[in-house]
């Protein structure tokens, strides 16, 4: 979490050609954390290339695994290039003024220097890029994304909708735009996604409430697609209200990420429908990038941080798991995959909304003297589970939360695994 410090007066911008050396020493990086993050790739890529390569060879057709594979060459050099200059963009930021300094370091010497801020900019510019040339490679090798295929004009859109947050997202660390405002800004985001939207308006029926309901599937017609606005606008935010520790941001969307590409292959080897499958390997195409760049912007994120992601990374990164969950056609189970956030929505409500009084920063409080964090009575889980469990590093903190939200999503797909072998074993 940050406090934002920026000058008005363009003279007191620090010029490429006016740096001293102290200056420059003080627009230097940290080392990137390159180790924890091309351990945590690794550990997603041996699971990943397992599934569609040996558990579901058969299921899954060759051309759909060359586009994958396309994919994900063309999303680690998103990583190269997300990790290369993001040092780049932050002395550009930092000299312009944006900056911030981290409230949870109070006084020690870290949390008296300028940290640069909005650094997501850098990670969403490269997914864009990213996201662009996996469209043209895999166009180009007539896979899917052709000229006349209708899963086209879908992903264009879903590029416009997340193009649209990270520009509101960045306008948004530039000039601190009110609360209220920020909810509103993802309606206009989601506009694209909404028109271009052809897929189902209806919902299944669980068995035992089908006597009441009268039928086994439901069409909501319209109330779907505000579903959808609604959905955007949850996702969007959710990200930014679960933060205030370094490396939560960036860490529960890579947790997320890793969760739904496992999940698009499972529900790809289960399925015989080639829409269907065509609607996961469109996630998997958004999702690849969305990891790898966002990998490359934990290393500079994960504590001690020396960067700062700003709500351009929140917002954007929200955007494309929900545009992923609703044109890939499960955003119901997408909701079970943010169901941390959704609790923090919860139990954030009352000062949300003013029933309680609510600070700027709702941060645990930190104690110089021993370097731990210690719960206050703010809302959020990231004070609760400082109640709960007892205070603690800010390191061991974001650990812990992160490993509660593995906890969740992968508990998730080992529950889908089962059913899907008990559905083989016993089918209707």
């Amino acid at each position: 979490m940050v406090v934002r410090r920026r000058q008005s007066i363009p003279d007191q911008t620090v010029r490429s050609s006016e740096l001293t050396p102290e200056k420059e020493e003080e627009l230097s990086l940290a080392a990137p954390k390159l180790g924890l993050v091309l351990s945590i790739l690794a550990m997603f890529l041996v699971p990943f290339f397992y599934f569609l390569f040996v558990r579901y060879r058969m299921e899954i057709e060759i051309h759909l695994r060359l586009s994958i594979l396309v994919c994900v060459a063309i999303s680690l050099c998103g990583f190269v290039a997300s990790a290369l200059l993001i040092p780049v963009a932050a002395r550009y930021l930092l000299r312009r003024n944006l900056f911030g300094h981290d409230l949870n370091k109070r006084g020690t010497p870290q949390g008296a220097t300028k940290v640069p801020e909005a650094l997501g900019i850098v990670t969403g510019i490269v997914f864009l890029v990213v996201a662009v040339s996996v469209q043209l490679a895999v166009s180009f090798l007539q896979y899917n994304l052709t000229a006349d295929s209708d899963w086209l004009v879908e992903y264009n859109a879903a590029l416009a909708c997340i193009c649209f947050m990270i520009l509101l997202g960045f306008v948004d660390d530039v000039l601190d735009v009110p609360w209220s405002v920020k909810l509103v800004l993802p309606l206009f985001a989601a506009l694209p996604l909404v028109m271009a939207y052809a897929g189902h308006t209806s919902i299944i029926i669980p068995k035992h409430l089908v006597p009441f309901v009268g039928q086994s599937v439901l069409d909501l017609g319209w109330i779907y697609k505000v579903y959808m606005i609604m959905l955007v606008v949850f996702c969007t935010n959710s990200i930014n209200i679960h933060a205030g520790i370094n490396g939560l941001e960036v860490g529960q969307t890579v947790v997320i990420s890793v969760a739904i590409l496992i999940f698009n292959l499972i529900q790809m080897g289960a399925s015989t429908d080639p829409d269907y499958k065509k609607a996961h390997v469109f996630s998997i195409y958004i999702m690849l990038p969305l990891l790898t760049a966002s990998l490359g912007l934990l290393a500079f994120n994960w504590y001690p941080s020396s960067i700062f992601v700003g709500d351009t990374y929140t917002y954007f990164a929200g955007m494309a798991m929900a545009v992923v969950g609703i044109l890939g056609h499960f955003s119901e189970t997408l909701l079970f995959f943010f169901l941390p956030q959704v609790l923090n929505f919860l139990y954030s409500c009352p000062q949300l909304f003013g029933i309680v009084p609510c600070p700027r920063h709702r941060l645990p409080r930190f104690d110089p003297q021993t370097g731990l964090l210690i719960g206050t009575s703010d809302m959020n889980l990231v004070n609760l589970f400082l109640r709960l469990f007892g205070q603690c590093t800010e390191k061991s903190l974001c650990i812990r939360l992160l490993i509660f939200q593995a906890c969740i999503s992968f508990t998730l797909l080992i529950c889908l695994k089962i059913w899907l072998m008990s559905a083989k074993m016993h089918p209707t």
